[in-house]
């Protein structure tokens, strides 16, 4: 089992990649997706995700690219495990049933050829319209650590989303006027049914394992919108769609640990015996939908050392990432944050590793 930290593409670069190795980690989960680009004033912070702009066809997904950014971790002796998330401009008619989901679908389906090619093994992708929404960070981690909570009856109202937008970024200014239709969590499923019988195939050839999170918030609903993952046996009906290792899972522990079914260590067992876990975001969390906190690694609900254990009996011999952590009171709270959580996590790994 493999320590790895997750960077937004803002922080795809030299010092970030020496400050991973200084932690101890291998390898890198990397988002090509820039949550903000052309916001003017939002900060850089896990969990401010919303408003961005969605530009399609971007050069960063191109074989060349993919190969540069690549050295890159590889010169500071890192590798380059897994990329998080399409583009919402590359898929949001896959996501919507709409007119250019085919010509999208074939896009897609470059991009994976681009990334099996590059020898880069997992690709991780949220299938969601609402995509993660409703978080506030509040100061109530451990110390007053300021940190991402849901709160359904006192978060933001669940308005619907505009036309021209999908997982909180705009893809199209030029929409009309007017809000995306609300739909079923079981029209959702359809959608998923092609995307996974178009794409799997494909990332078998190319070697490409497909990651599905979970959702986040574990709600079954979000702002009128259906949502597929929201309780861990459903991740199951998942991966029946196309049995495939190449159908495989983002494993979030704290996006399951919030789900209001299932135990967190059944849930370990089922699916990592079965081999079908990409990589893990290993982060705890208190409560659980519609009430939780994000919580520092060793404070929550999760005891993490018997996660592991059950991972290691399942033989798995992936990657963890931090995925985000409640930020510490310093002049870089997110990179406190993070090399407390890698911290832990290493010495975390060395232990049930050797044991």
């Amino acid at each position: 089992m493999k320590l790895g930290l997750g960077l937004y593409r803002d922080r795809l670069n030299k010092d970030n990649y020496q400050f991973a190795k200084q932690a101890g980690c291998t390898h890198i989960v990397a988002h090509l997706v820039d949550y903000y680009n052309g916001v003017e004033g939002l900060p850089s912070t896990d969990k401010d995700r919303n408003m961005g702009i969605a530009r399609p066809n971007e050069d960063v997904w191109s074989y060349e690219s993919l190969m540069a950014l690549k050295k890159s971790m590889n010169d500071e002796g890192l590798e380059f495990e897994a990329i998080e998330n399409f583009s919402p401009a590359d898929w949001y008619d896959i996501l919507m049933d709409g007119p250019k989901k085919t010509e999208q679908m074939d896009n897609l389906k470059r991009i994976v050829c681009n990334v099996g090619k590059a020898g880069i093994p997992i690709i991780g992708y949220n299938f969601s319209i609402a995509g993660v929404w409703g978080h506030v960070n509040r100061a109530v981690a451990r110390g007053g650590a300021v940190t991402a909570t849901f709160n359904l009856a006192e978060g933001p109202e669940e308005t619907p989303i505009p036309n021209g937008q999908i997982w909180n970024m705009t893809y199209d200014f030029n929409a009309p006027k007017g809000y995306i239709p609300a739909i079923s969590s079981e029209e959702l499923w359809q959608r998923l049914d092609y995307f996974l019988k178009e794409l799997v195939p494909v990332a078998e050839e190319a070697g490409v394992r497909l990651a599905a999170h979970p959702d986040d918030p574990p709600m079954s609903t979000i702002r009128g919108y259906g949502r597929l993952v929201n309780q861990p046996r459903l991740y199951q009906k998942l991966l029946d769609i196309v049995p495939s290792r190449s159908n495989a899972l983002e494993f979030c522990l704290g996006t399951l640990q919030e789900m209001t079914e299932g135990n967190i260590y059944e849930t370990i067992d089922q699916y990592s015996k079965q081999n079908a876990v990409g990589y893990v975001h290993f982060r705890n969390v208190k409560g659980k939908v519609p009430n939780y906190q994000e919580v520092f690694v060793d404070e929550g609900d999760i005891d993490m050392i018997q996660a592991l254990r059950i991972f290691k009996k399942n033989n798995f011999d992936g990657v963890f990432i931090p995925d985000h952590t409640p930020q510490m009171t310093c002049k870089a709270p997110w990179h406190a944050g993070m090399a407390y959580a890698l911290g832990y996590m290493k010495a975390a790994l060395a232990i049930v590793n050797n044991e």
